[in-house]
């Protein structure tokens, strides 16, 4: 790939404004088997903040969360969570520490009721059952029922649920909502702007960028494997999305 302009890396090279640095991954790179997938990446979020990680399909954003949450290790680089070096730990134990993930794909555990799903993660602190359920009534309306019985964005809320129920430092929401129903996506997206205005600090992956813009304070954008671009919002010209985002 091309290296990006100049005046690209300039701005890119802006640290966020906030003062406790939560999350700083430097010169990823992570392999599967023989074939790297990643080749570079950089990103890091500052507590209370909602950052966006974006870029087409295949070209690194799921594996840089897997490679944060330890389940495909990093073979180079940095991953530091609160000062803290992460990559030769275990999931559980990152976990542990306060990540909370949201995988693409929702993976409930089917054979539980909504209210067991969100009672098997459960932490000490703020997140809990009432907290949850008025953050998503329906889960409150099905409490009973099965995860299975649930609609796509029923179990999609159920996985939010379940992760905040963790009580996580950072919320890492891959493709949260992708393929839902319009009416269920909007539900989701007042759900991610009340969490915004709460101060809970986010990663998030999403396509739909009429959502996701006006709700985050910055966007990294990875290509082939690579931090490409970085900046705010109100930066991300049509010339950036051709670039970078467009089919």
């Amino acid at each position: 790939m091309a290296p990006v302009t100049k005046s690209v890396r300039t701005r890119a090279s802006a640290k966020p404004t906030w003062e406790t640095e939560m999350l700083r991954i430097a010169g990823l790179e992570t392999f599967y088997g023989p074939s790297q997938a990643l080749f570079g990446v950089d990103l890091d979020v500052a507590a209370g903040e909602m950052v966006a990680l974006m870029g087409r399909n295949g070209m690194g954003k799921t594996t840089t969360i897997r490679s944060l949450f330890g389940l495909t290790p990093a073979a180079r680089g940095t991953v530091e969570f609160e000062s803290r070096d992460v990559r030769r730990l275990p999931a559980y134990r990152i976990a542990r520490l306060g990540l909370g993930l949201v995988p693409e794909g929702r993976r409930c555990f089917p054979n539980l009721s909504v209210r067991e799903n969100l009672q098997a993660t459960a932490r000490a602190g703020e997140w809990g059952l009432a907290r949850v359920e008025r953050l998503f009534p329906r889960l409150a309306e099905r409490a009973t029922q099965s995860a299975r019985t649930l609609s796509g964005g029923e179990q999609q809320m159920l996985a939010i649920g379940r992760a905040l129920m963790t009580n996580p430092r950072l919320l890492v929401l891959d493709e949260a909502t992708e393929g839902l129903a319009p009416v269920i996506r909007k539900e989701i997206w007042v759900a991610i702007r009340t969490l915004k205005e709460q101060g809970q600090s986010t990663l998030i992956v999403d396509k739909t960028l009429s959502e996701l813009l006006p709700v985050v304070d910055r966007c990294i954008i990875l290509e082939k494997g690579l931090t490409a671009w970085r900046g705010l919002p109100s930066e991300l010209d049509d010339t950036i999305r051709d670039r970078y985002l467009g089919v």
